[in-house]
């Protein structure tokens, strides 16, 4: 365990070194120019030498690997820089917006696990079935529509026809059942094939076989054997995918203008708020790795033949 915490540690410092000069190195390169954006050059009558007053007092007029350096030491000191546009600090700003993209994060994925784990589980026992060919049929429906069509279907159905569910904001429980629908459905898809095919495998292995011959329920079977043996791959597509998820967030927020972190990045994209920018990329990029990490440790947990390979190598 501790070559395992050493690994992930040396892995953490590589990682953010890495993670914080592409994200600073591209944000930087995106087109515009946030110095023309704050001083509203459409709208106001800007000399040059104010525009390179406020682009030295910015940092800008220093080479790209000295604006990096500077804004490292402050991302050292949990410093995330001050907006552009709102002149807020910038964690304040992904931190006041974070509960709004974790509960609706948590809402969709209650609602895939809702659809995923029954739709996935009776495709695999009644296999070839009628309801494994309607399962088959909403997976390639929900593969192949994209989430905001979706999204806006839900929104003419239960907002605008039916009067049932808010549409647009934050306010309460009833104003994230949408977002997290459509968001759930959509990615659902993916994991009632997967849970179908691993559930599937599991059934013809040796020890279900073995489960059998001494007399064990199938539900018994079932549910301490096989679904345990299925659930590794599909935990472990989950922390592939999960880069997938958050980009979904983006346009699910965008779309039914849910106040979270997606909705403040566009916002801030359209603005040329790089500090902004950057804080979200960094902010993401650390809650994947932080994911996946996590991933990591449970399929150790979940998988015995893993522990028993590693304890055969040392």
């Amino acid at each position: 365990m501790l070559r395992i915490i050493a690994r992930k540690f040396l892995e953490v410092l590589i990682f953010m070194v890495f993670i914080t000069f592409i994200s600073f190195l591209f944000v930087r390169l995106a087109p515009g120019d946030p110095v023309l954006t704050i001083l509203n050059v459409d709208e106001l009558s800007v000399s040059q030498e104010q525009v390179e007053k406020l682009r030295e007092d910015m940092g800008f007029n220093k080479p790209l690997l000295i604006q990096y350096g500077l804004w490292l030491m402050k991302f050292i000191q949990l410093d995330l820089g001050t907006s552009y546009v709102t002149g807020q600090p910038v964690m304040e700003m992904i931190l006041t917006s974070l509960p709004a993209t974790i509960e609706l994060t948590l809402g969709s994925l209650l609602v895939m696990l809702a659809v995923s784990i029954p739709l996935g589980s009776l495709a695999a026992l009644y296999r070839n079935s009628w309801i494994d060919h309607i399962s088959r049929i909403l997976s390639i429906l929900g593969a192949a529509v994209p989430s905001f069509w979706l999204g806006l279907i839900l929104i003419d159905l239960f907002g605008v026809r039916l009067g049932l569910l808010p549409t647009m904001g934050r306010d309460g429980f009833t104003s994230m059942i949408l977002p997290s629908l459509t968001l759930g459905l959509a990615i659902s898809s993916v994991y009632v094939r997967l849970l179908r095919s691993s559930l599937l495998e599991s059934l013809s292995q040796e020890f279900v076989r073995s489960a059998r011959a001494r007399g064990l329920s199938e539900r018994r079977i079932f549910v301490l054997h096989a679904f345990r043996h299925s659930i590794p791959p599909v935990i472990t597509i989950f922390g592939v995918s999960l880069g997938s998820l958050i980009g979904g967030v983006v346009v699910i927020e965008v779309l039914f203008a849910y106040p979270g972190i997606g909705k403040l990045v566009i916002d801030a994209i359209r603005q040329r708020d790089y500090p902004l920018i950057q804080g979200y990329i960094l902010i993401m990029a650390i809650a994947v790795f932080v994911v996946n990490t996590c991933v990591d440790l449970s399929y150790r947990y979940l998988n015995p033949e893993l522990k028993l390979k590693e304890r055969e190598t040392n």
